[in-house]
């Protein structure tokens, strides 16, 4: 029996004012639309949902201390093609250096990135992420819950530092945790959710379908269609091939999917 996450519809019975005293129990678990699970195991082989039901996800990646890490962004985008969520690059502490090569890595996803650094201005990103519900995911020690703080504008996560000996940052979240996002600073109104979660290790992609993360890059749509049976995308005989000849400025697109699709599902990334 699949356990209750952040981020289910349930249909509960009972008395639900929320007052002292009273009690409620959910009888229904509405179909989920998506979900997003991580690795419970050191094989890769069992995995966990951990949230369900999101619109957008936050992969929060720090500029430096720690150094940023492609693996769970690589792992972030497959899971969010996957299940047909948005994803949105947020780089941190941007103040110590600038992300030159990590915009030039994943600009060619035609992804929404940002960059904060302490007392940035963050009203951008706020605006993507109204009327959403949309999920934080990053290592621990990047920023992520002084993030979450700055969005909603209050201090709903404490914060911790990056060990200096490991370079790993100190687990500060514990538990996934959904708070309101109120339609402007101060406004009592909601107008989305935002749904932080633990530092996770790895992504389970054991679920995932390559043809969902495929159909994620529409402008190949029409190119893929003449490609061999069961073609993997990254043989001498993929129809990719010609397009990249054709059109070399595609070339840097068809590398980012390849990338993708090559990822090792049987480990995971640090």
């Amino acid at each position: 029996k699949n356990s209750v996450v952040v981020g289910d519809r349930v249909i509960l019975d009972g008395d639900i004012t929320g007052e002292s005293g009273t009690l409620a129990r959910i009888v229904t678990v509405k179909e989920r639309k998506n979900s997003l699970s991580r690795t419970i195991d050191d094989i890769g082989v069992m995995e966990r949902a951990i949230v369900a039901n999101v619109d957008s996800m936050l992969i929060v990646v720090a500029a430096a201390d720690p150094a940023p890490k492609t693996g769970l962004i690589d792992r972030a985008l497959v899971v969010a093609f996957d299940q047909g969520i948005k994803p949105i690059l947020v780089i941190t502490k941007c103040d110590l250096t600038q992300p030159i090569e990590l915009r030039k890595l994943y600009s060619p996803l035609d992804i929404e990135i940002f960059e904060s650094s302490r007392g940035c201005d963050l009203a951008p990103l706020r605006k993507s992420l109204h009327g959403q519900t949309s999920v934080l995911i990053g290592h621990s020690g990047v920023g992520k819950s002084t993030l979450l703080n700055a969005i909603l504008g209050e201090d709903v996560r404490t914060t911790g530092s990056v060990n200096e000996v490991t370079g790993r940052g100190r687990h500060t979240t514990s538990n996934a945790v959904a708070f309101p996002l109120a339609e402007h600073q101060g406004s009592k109104e909601i107008d989305g959710w935002l749904i932080d979660t633990p530092g996770v290790r790895s992504f389970g992609l054991r679920h995932i379908d390559p043809n969902r993360v495929v159909s994620s890059f529409e402008e190949f749509a029409e190119v893929i269609s003449s490609c061999p049976k069961n073609c993997s995308h990254n043989e001498e005989s993929c129809a990719l091939n010609h397009l990249q000849e054709r059109e070399p400025a595609s070339a840097t697109r068809i590398a980012s999917l390849r990338r993708l699709l090559t990822l090792d599902r049987e480990n995971g990334y640090d």
